[in-house]
Parts: C-alpha cells; sequence; structure tokens
C-alpha cells in the first residue's frame, strides 16, 4: 500500500514533465514490436497454407499447358498430313500409277529417298520431319515406302496399316508403340479432282527427346520437363531430356526429387497404348519459390511493423501540437467569456495530463452558466409549446385533450369541423357523452382504462361511432395517449374520419363477391395445386375432379398448374363432363405464388364448329366433283387403253382359234394380259369412285410420298395433253402422316390442277412441273413448284380467299378451301411467287410418328 503510495505520485510526476512524442515513440515501438512478433506467427502459418494452395494451382496451370502444347503439336502434324494428302502433285503422282493386285508383293523402298510430289511443309524449329511416308492403296495395302535416313520402316508396319488407321472420311492420327519406340501415325485418304479414292498417305514421325522438345518449345527443362508414361507398368517411355529423364525407369523413382503431375492423353482413335503425360517440376525449384516468397513476406511485415511506428508517433505529435493550440484558445476563451485568470500552462510536458487539469477547472465554471442555461431552457420550452399549439391548429385530423374526468379542455379547429361545434361551446363538455352514441360509450371506456397503464405510449387505433352536431353517426377511428403532468393524468384523442375509407370497404366487398356471384366456375389453386377457394358455380368441377376446396387436384391437373406457373403464360385446357365441355384458363400470379382458373361451358361453341365441319366436308364434296368434271375426259382416255388392249387380246384369240394355229402357251399368255387390262380399268375406276363418293371424314395414317405418286397418276391425261412430265423429287423414306386420305388428295389435285393450268400459256420448252417432299421440324412437307407465269405480289395476300380466281369460269373456292383442309389437320399453306418465273405452292402436315429429318430426296420421272 505504501509502495503506491509513493510510486503513483512519482509516476505521475514523470509522465506529466515527459514530451508527448517520446512518449509516443516508446509506445509505438512497443506495440510495433508485439504487432510484429504475433503476425509473424500467424501470417507465416497463412502465407505457407496460402503458398502451398497456390503452388498446386500453378502446378496444375503448368501441366496443362504442357499438355496443350504437346496436343497443338500432334493437331500441327495431323493438318500437315492432309494438306500433303490433297496435294495436287501427289494426286498427279497417284493418277496414272497402277499397282499389281497380287497380295504378296512387298511395298517398295526408297532409302534415303525424297519424292518430288512432297513439298516442304516440315521447317526446321518447327516440325520435326517424318522418318517414314508411306503409300497405300485404296484397300490400305502399303506399295512404296519412302525412308528419311538409314532406319528401315519398323518392323511389321505394313501389317499394322489397316483400316483402323484409314478412314476416306478424315484425317486419323494415332500413337502407337511399335518395339521399344513410340510413332505419331497420321494418314488421310488421297482423291484425285473427281473425289475418287486413290489411296492413302500415312506420315510416321517417331515420338523421341527431340519431338517432345520440338512440342514444348519456350518451355525451361531446368523449370518444367515433360515425358510420356506407360499408364499400365508407370515406366517413361519417352522424355524431353533423356539424361535427366530416363526412358525406362519407374515413375515412382522421380517422387523424392521433383512434383509430378500424370494426366490422360486426348484420345487418339485406333491407339492401343494406354499412355500418360507426366510434368516433373524439380523440389529445388519449389523450395526456391517458397524461399522467396517467405523472405519477401517477412520483409513486407518489418516494412508494415516501421510504419506503423513512424505513423502513430507522427499522429500523437500532431495531436499534442493540436492540443497545445487548443488549449491556449480555451484559456483565451474562458479569459474573455467568463472573466477567469490564465491557468499558465508550461510550455512543455504531457498535454494530456495539463488537458486534464484544465478540463476539472473548467468544470466548476460549466456549473456555474448551469442556472443561466436553465432559464434560456425555459424560455424555449414556452416557444416548443407554442409551436404545438400551431402544429394542432394545422393539423388535418381532430385533436381533442381530455382531463382525467374525461372532460374536455382543448379541441382544434379540425375538431370544430369535424363535429360541427365551436371550440368554446366543446370546453367543459363530456366528450363520451356530448359526442358518442350509447352504443360506443362502453368501448371509449374500455380505451381509456387500457391507456392508463401505457403510461406515454400511444394506443394502438380503434374504431367507434361519433356523433355530429345534427346528430348523425359518423364512423372514426380513435388514438389516445396518454399524458403524465406533476401527479396529473390528460388524454390526447386523435381522430380520424373514416367514412371515404368504409365506404372503399364497401366497395371492395362488393367485388369480392363478384366471384361468388358469377355463372362461371371461378376457382384459386396454390402452387402445390390445393385448391383455396371455388365458388359455387365450380360444382361440376369438383365433383369430376372428386376435390373440394382444402384438397389437391388430381396429379395431371397439378402438372398444368406447375406448368403455367414455371413459364408465367396463361394456358387453356379443355375437359368434358357427361357431355359438357368445359374451356379452363389458368392464369398464374407468379409474385403471390398461386393460379387462377376460369372455366366457361362451351358445348354450344363445340356444336357448331362440328355443324361447320359437317358444310365444309359437304362443300369439298361439291368441289371435288368439280374438279372431277375436269379429269374426266382423262379418265375415259385412261380407261380406253386397257379396254382396247382386251379387245385386241380377244379377237386374237378368237382368229387361232378359228384357225387351229393358236398354241396353248400363246393363249394362256393372252388371256393373262386380258385380265391384267381388265384388273387396271378395275384400279381406275375404284379410284375414281373413292374420290368421288361423299364419305364421313376419316383420318388414317399414310405416306405422303404415296399420295403425291397416287395424285401425280390421276392427272397422266392432263400432263400428256400439256407436253409436260411431272418431276418427282421424294424423300427417300417413307413419310407417315395421319389425314383423311380424300381431302389431302383434294389439296393435291388442286395445286397441280393449278399449275398445269398455269403452264399452258408458256412456250412448250419452258413447261416445268416438279413436286419435292420432305421432314423439316418434326412437320412433313411438300411443295408443288411450276415455271408459269407467276403471280403478282399485290394479288399474294388474298390468294387464299374465297370466291378469288384467275380462271374464267372458275369459282374461287379451289384454294379457300385447300386451305381449310390443311388447317383442319393442323398444318400450313402459302405461296410464294415471282413474276415471269413461276410460283411455288408449300403445304406443311404434322408427322404421326417422332422421326428424324431427310436429308435429302431423289428424283423420279412420269413417264406418259
Amino acid at each position: 500500500m505504501l509502495n503506491r503510495v509513493i510510486i503513483k505520485p512519482l509516476l505521475f510526476k514523470l509522465l506529466r514533465r515527459l514530451p508527448m512524442p517520446w512518449i509516443a515513440i516508446l509506445i509505438g515501438l512497443a506495440a510495433g514490436i508485439a504487432i510484429w512478433s504475433t503476425l509473424d506467427q500467424i501470417q507465416s502459418r497463412q502465407v505457407d497454407k496460402i503458398f502451398d494452395q497456390e503452388l498446386r494451382v500453378q502446378l496444375d496451370l503448368r501441366a496443362r499447358e504442357s499438355l496443350i502444347r504437346f496436343d497443338r503439336h500432334l493437331s500441327s502434324y495431323s493438318a500437315m498430313t492432309r494438306l500433303l494428302a490433297n496435294h495436287r502433285r501427289l494426286s498427279e503422282y497417284l493418277e496414272p500409277l497402277f499397282w499389281s493386285e497380287d497380295e504378296t508383293v512387298s511395298p517398295v523402298v526408297y532409302k534415303e529417298f525424297r519424292p518430288h510430289w512432297l513439298p516442304d511443309f516440315f521447317e526446321p524449329d518447327v516440325l520435326s520431319p517424318p522418318s517414314h511416308v508411306l503409300l497405300t492403296d485404296s484397300q490400305g495395302r502399303v506399295r512404296e515406302i519412302f525412308q528419311a535416313g538409314e532406319v528401315p520402316a519398323p518392323g511389321g508396319i505394313a501389317t499394322r496399316v489397316n483400316a483402323r488407321f484409314l478412314d476416306p472420311s478424315t484425317t486419323r492420327s494415332v500413337i502407337e508403340r511399335i518395339g521399344n519406340q513410340l510413332y505419331l501415325i497420321n494418314s488421310d485418304a488421297v482423291e484425285d479432282a473427281g473425289g475418287y479414292g486413290m489411296g492413302y498417305l500415312v506420315v510416321l514421325v517417331p515420338i523421341d527427346e527431340a519431338f517432345l522438345a520440338a512440342s514444348q518449345r519456350g518451355l525451361d527443362v531446368g523449370r518444367a520437363a515433360v515425358a510420356l508414361v506407360d499408364g499400365d507398368d508407370q515406366r517413361i517411355v519417352a522424355s524431353v531430356d533423356s539424361a535427366a529423364l530416363i526412358p525406362g525407369s519407374l515413375l515412382s523413382d522421380w517422387n523424392d526429387t521433383s512434383v509430378i503431375t500424370s494426366q490422360s492423353l486426348p484420345e487418339y482413335e485406333g491407339s492401343d497404348s494406354n499412355l500418360l503425360f507426366a510434368t516433373f517440376v524439380p523440389h529445388t525449384v519449389v523450395e526456391r519459390m517458397s524461399r522467396h516468397v517467405r523472405i519477401f513476406e517477412r520483409r513486407q511485415r518489418f516494412i508494415a511493423a516501421a510504419v506503423f511506428v513512424i505513423v502513430f508517433t507522427a499522429v500523437i505529435y500532431l495531436v499534442s501540437s493540436r492540443l497545445n493550440k487548443v488549449l491556449k484558445r480555451m484559456t483565451r476563451f474562458s479569459q474573455r467569456a467568463l472573466g477567469i485568470a490564465e491557468p499558465g500552462f508550461h510550455r512543455g510536458g504531457n498535454q494530456l495530463l495539463l488537458l486534464e487539469e484544465w478540463i476539472q477547472h473548467f468544470t466548476q465554471l460549466v456549473l456555474t452558466a448551469r442556472e443561466e442555461m436553465n432559464r434560456k431552457h425555459q424560455a424555449a420550452m414556452r416557444e416548443s409549446e407554442a409551436l404545438k399549439a400551431a402544429m394542432m391548429e394545422a393539423s388535418l385530423d381532430a385533436i381533442v385533450t381530455l382531463n382525467q374526468a374525461g372532460q374536455i379542455i382543448e379541441f382544434n379547429p379540425a375538431a370544430e369541423r369535424l363535429f360541427g361545434l365551436g371550440r368554446g361551446k366543446a370546453i367543459g363538455e363530456s366528450f363520451a357523452e356530448r359526442f358518442l352514441p350509447d352504443v360506443a360509450r362502453a368501448a371509449f371506456k374500455r380505451l381509456l382504462d387500457r391507456s392508463r397503464h401505457l403510461h406515454r405510449e400511444p394506443l394502438g387505433r380503434g374504431e367507434l361511432l361519433a356523433l355530429g352536431s345534427d346528430g348523425s353517426e359518423l364512423p372514426v377511428e380513435i388514438s389516445i395517449a396518454p399524458i403524465e403532468l406533476e401527479a396529473r393524468r390528460f388524454y390526447t384523442l386523435y381522430i380520424h374520419d373514416i367514412s371515404s375509407r368504409k365506404q372503399a370497404e364497401q366497395e371492395i366487398k362488393s367485388l369480392a363477391r363478384f366471384a361468388s356471384e358469377s355463372p362461371n366456375p371461378i376457382m384459386r389453386v396454390t402452387a402445390e395445386g390445393l385448391i383455396v377457394y371455388a365458388n359455387h358455380a365450380s360444382r361440376p368441377l369438383l365433383l369430376a375432379w372428386r376435390a373440394e376446396p382444402g384438397v389437391r387436384l388430381p396429379e395431371e391437373w397439378c402438372d398444368v398448374v406447375a406448368l403455367a406457373l414455371g413459364t408465367g403464360q396463361p394456358l387453356e385446357r379443355e375437359l368434358e363432363i357427361s357431355g359438357q365441355v368445359y374451356s379452363l384458363l389458368f392464369a398464374p400470379i407468379r409474385d403471390l405464388g398461386y393460379l387462377n382458373i376460369y372455366a366457361r361451358d362451351i358445348t354450344a361453341v363445340r356444336r357448331a364448329e362440328q355443324e361447320s365441319r359437317q358444310h365444309q366436308a359437304e362443300l369439298v364434296h361439291v368441289c371435288r366433283l368439280s374438279t372431277m368434271g375436269e379429269v374426266a375426259t382423262g379418265m375415259a382416255h385412261e380407261l380406253n387403253q386397257p379396254l382396247s388392249a382386251i379387245v385386241n387380246y380377244a379377237n386374237g384369240c378368237s382368229r387361232r382359234l378359228q384357225g387351229g394355229s393358236g398354241q396353248t402357251a400363246e393363249l394362256v399368255g393372252a388371256m393373262g394380259q386380258i385380265t391384267a387390262q381388265a384388273q387396271r380399268a378395275s384400279e381406275i375406276i375404284k379410284r375414281l369412285r373413292a374420290l368421288v363418293g361423299k364419305q364421313p371424314p376419316s383420318r388414317i395414317q399414310t405416306d405422303l410420298n404415296h399420295l403425291v405418286r397416287e395424285v401425280s397418276s390421276f392427272l397422266e391425261f392432263e400432263t400428256t395433253r400439256v407436253g409436260i412430265q411431272i418431276e418427282l423429287d421424294l424423300a427417300p423414306e417413307p413419310i407417315p402422316i395421319q389425314v383423311d386420305l380424300v381431302q389431302v388428295e383434294q389439296v393435291l389435285l388442286n395445286l397441280l390442277g393449278n399449275a398445269l393450268d398455269a403452264l399452258e400459256d408458256r412456250p412448250q420448252d419452258q413447261r416445268r412441273l416438279h413436286i419435292r417432299t420432305g421432314i423439316q421440324d418434326g412437320d412433313a412437307w411438300a411443295v408443288v413448284e411450276d415455271t408459269g407465269p407467276g403471280i403478282a405480289p399485290e394479288r399474294l395476300a388474298g390468294l387464299f380467299d374465297p370466291f378469288v380466281t384467275t380462271k374464267e369460269g372458275g369459282m374461287g373456292m379451289g384454294l379457300a378451301i385447300s386451305q381449310t383442309i390443311v388447317e383442319n389437320h393442323e398444318g400450313r399453306i402459302w405461296a410464294e411467287s415471282e413474276l415471269g418465273r413461276g410460283a411455288a405452292f408449300h403445304m406443311t402436315l404434322p408427322l404421326s410418328l417422332p422421326t428424324g429429318e431427310s436429308d435429302g430426296g431423289h428424283t423420279e420421272r412420269l413417264d406418259t
């Protein structure tokens, strides 16, 4: 205790005399050393951790970069092989060359010979030249071998070059081990100018130290080396530096000296070698990098600590200088403002302790001025009260102040306007008895009782009925704020007229009843398919779904709800219940996470559509009869041919039998011809009856190509008359469609008839009629093209309108009916034309089964 009493004044006296800059330097040095020691331990561990992570990333990046370089080097050889295979000199060299078909003949070997057809694509320092170049025939047999040096071609190379190395469609690149040597084998087909395969060019490049060095050009081998490793036994097959990385050694032998990253090589088609691409980074390089990072980081920490000490000392020095100025100003201020003598601070010493003494001295002066400030505060309070009174005057809501007995002691102008009573008459009145009806007084008393326990906190609003000066009832919202003043309690009432709001609520309620009063079904469903609301008109739908509000929809309809909410777009579905057809509109409200279902009965609409389709079928039948009038002459001519043939064969048989010269075989053959011609006539009549006959619409699966051929056969007589042939460019595969055969044949017949009419005005040598079919984007398509005079652009827009025709005596219904038929089959039909060059009519129909797109067709002509 005695030591504390003695030491504390001495320490205080020492600090009082010690200048602030010296204290700042001492504290800064101590803090800097402490911070540096702490951060050295923490940051060293963190730096080592970050460095290890960054090192792994850098090693992976370096390994991937080496592999990319190697892969690009291999790709360069593939590109060079393709250039050589497609070079003009090689095709000229092979064009007159014929090899023997004898498979026992050995290939011709050219030692140290460079053929004249081999251009110098392999430049020094870019790509290593190949060791051998092989030429094979089109069956892959090696015919000629060109070797660059004394080393002969690898043993068995002639038998190794087979179909798996040769592909006429692309360049093949394979890494193959032959003996103890790895080779890059690149092959490509050699074709002449007409695309005929003349053989194959095979280039062999040994993968050795020079090859790997060329692939890693610009890479420091001392910092990172690469090698090819057998993936099965983990042995090095080839390396960029055979002296440093010895081929044949195990990969594990280098774990102590290097960091090894192995990667799978890109897949080269046809390769049997399981090779890995390994990158070796010496441990010495890694340790050197780590040591440099640690030294650099410690140097940075030392600099940071030194900067901290310097900045801390400078800040304290500036603060102390600023304190000296502040002290001088405060002393001058106190001398002028308070009339006290200057304390007389010394020029040196600890400014903080001097400031503490001055504050104690100044506190006494502040206490003296407190009472004067109190008086000023009271004046400000009076001003505040006046301001509050002005706010009450300007308030838009009624403000009424009550005493503890419930009598009015303040009544603002808004209250006068609300209740229709002046302030003078309202003061002193009981608020509950004067301005509230009997039914509202009990509720108002409860609000007052509750407010007594809330102190000065405002009470939540409550709705009551108030009375106007004329006795009319007004809906109001009242909030009560209790006020405690010198053991007395007052109440401030904030009264807001809610007549307009009540009226708006009534309108909202009436709108809310709109759904329940609607004669159409309306439902609300959550994202999970839960029905949260359904009006009375929705009972048939709920009965069909066996659901009620609070129950989930059936699973298939839940999927429709999820789809609509997922896309955010309204969806329409139809539902048939006991003969009644409902159209359901799923309207998603994505922001709120629910969906509204609006339904309407469309049974009458569907019946009208059915009747319209029946009328349309009748109209199509009439149009078909009209069309048949045009092709009747052709059909008669076509029937005349088989009938004439039958008569001729029958007359010939009769004459032979009468003359006794007929042979049995000849008579049987003639009878067979009579039968065939009779069947042909029967088929013509059957097709005519199917086209003309009126029958209910029925859709069956058929082939679009078959329909085109059959309709084309209907018009053989017309095409002969016009002097043209219908060119068919049909898809090679069948095109399955689900259609009404007669209706679609009517559309094709109409389009072909229009084309033939257009071609009659053209010269004989300019008449062409072309039909193409195919598959695109899941639809079947057909195009009828002619070389007629074409259609004017202004007439294309209304070409498919009813009663629009370019023929004399035409009804103008053919294209309109054709468009209706195609659209009823969920397809499209449109026309394209260029004046003077012809017109093209396009038709698309949905496929009946999923199938791939057709990539071509074949041309077929009908001989007439």
